[in-house]
């Protein structure tokens, strides 16, 4: 992998894990725009702290994959993309298109990400 490909994808990966630590806080927050979203497609409101525990150990096994432990942050950004392919599906099931973008790009991250952890373990 040439070297300018390392680099997109090292940076994608911190891109994901600034993401997800941020939509972690939101959650754990109860932010209005991620209790609206979840209802706006069907989820329940007493699933939003788990979906963020699952998150946020997403967000912490890039940390520590970045760290030094690719597997690691290889298995986490597999959980991350098995995890926004469901809110990708979650969004597509309900027909609620007008903001499918920001699952499909934490989508896209987290898929960059598990790139970036492949080429390095």
């Amino acid at each position: 992998m040439s070297a300018v490909a390392e680099g997109v994808l090292l940076a994608a990966t911190f891109a994901c894990l600034l993401a997800n630590a941020c939509e972690v806080v939101a959650k754990a927050a109860g932010a209005r725009f991620v209790t609206e979203n979840a209802a706006e497609v069907g989820v329940d409101r007493k699933w939003i702290p788990g979906l963020a525990v699952l998150e946020g150990a997403g967000a912490a096994g890039l940390l520590l994959g970045l760290l030094g432990l690719p597997r690691l942050g290889a298995a986490a950004a597999l959980g991350l993309v098995l995890f926004f392919a469901g809110a990708v599906a979650a969004h597509a099931r309900a027909r609620v298109f007008h903001n499918l973008a920001f699952p499909a790009a934490f989508l896209f991250l987290a898929v960059a990400a598990l790139g970036h952890f492949l080429g390095a373990a």
